[in-house]
This record gives structure tokens, C-alpha cells and sequence, in this order.
């Protein structure tokens, strides 16, 4: 497996976020996805992207969205269905970690829809906790909002 770090416009993320897309319209409903959260998620704003990768198997993805000076927002991380439940979701949180950490971010945020109890499971495993819904989500109530302190952390 490789870890490949890059950017918004590497053709690969852009296929996993068109995975994720078709992903999420299933979970939770492509009018609720398209109403309310595509205008949050333009690859566009992702400064940076990891990849996981075998092959040319696309196993999973992550990036993140700059808040401030000290904090970063994670954003379409995805794992394509035949690689879930092996520990890629993990893996690329903690690379995503590694890359923020590097860049000099203290800390993590994240939004997820409420009815993603798995990618809740996943974070929340990965040391994030709940807090209560942040910017464009704050008046969403089927979002969910974790944050991550990472200054001391990895």
C-alpha cells in the first residue's frame, strides 16, 4: 500500500469523492446532500489530500480544509467499500493527523451527518469528541461536529 500525499486535483481523489458522492446520496438522501452539504465539500478548498493506495486499487482518501492559523478541517475521507472494515478508515485519519500535525495545525475539526454512526464510531476512536456544531453547520441538526486536540498528540 501507498500513502501518497497531493492535492485537490489529482484525478484519483476525484474519483473516491465521486464515490463518496454516490456514498452519501444513498445514506442520507442526494436532495437532503445537495440542499445542505455539497456547498460545504468543494474539492476546490481541500488544501491537501492523502490517498491510500495499492496498485491501482483506490483504497481511501482524506484532506484537509484550512479554519485558522491553529486549526484544520477534515474533509471527504472516504474508504471504497470493498477495503472497509481492514483498518484504512484509521489509517488515514492518522496520516491525516501526521500532515496537519506537520503543517503546524494544533487542532482537528470534522462535521458528519448524524445518521453516520459508523464514521461517528471511527472518529470517536480515533480521539475525537463531540462538540457542538460549528459554522456552516450550526444550525443543521442532522449534522454532527468533532474536534481533535493534536498539538501533543502522534
Amino acid at each position: 500500500m501507498n500513502i501518497i500525499k497531493t492535492n485537490n486535483t489529482d484525478s484519483r481523489f476525484r474519483k473516491l469523492c465521486s464515490m463518496l458522492d454516490n456514498y452519501l446520496n444513498d445514506a442520507i438522501g442526494k436532495e437532503k446532500q445537495q440542499q445542505e452539504y455539497n456547498q460545504h465539500n468543494a474539492l476546490v478548498d481541500i488544501d491537501d489530500v492523502i490517498l491510500l493506495i495499492d496498485g491501482e486499487k483506490l483504497i481511501s482518501c482524506g484532506g484537509i480544509k484550512k479554519v485558522d492559523e491553529d486549526t484544520a478541517e477534515v474533509k471527504r475521507v472516504f474508504v471504497a467499500d470493498e477495503f472497509r472494515h481492514h483498518g484504512y478508515g484509521h489509517k488515514i485519519i492518522t496520516e491525516i493527523e501526521h500532515l496537519a500535525k506537520a503543517e503546524g495545525y494544533k487542532a482537528l475539526i470534522l462535521e458528519t451527518g448524524l445518521p453516520m454512526k459508523s464514521a461517528q464510531k471511527l472518529y470517536t476512536s480515533c480521539g475525537f469528541s463531540f462538540i457542538e456544531n460549528y459554522g456552516p453547520y450550526a444550525f443543521l441538526d442532522s449534522s454532527v461536529c468533532m474536534k481533535k486536540n493534536i498539538e501533543n498528540n502522534i
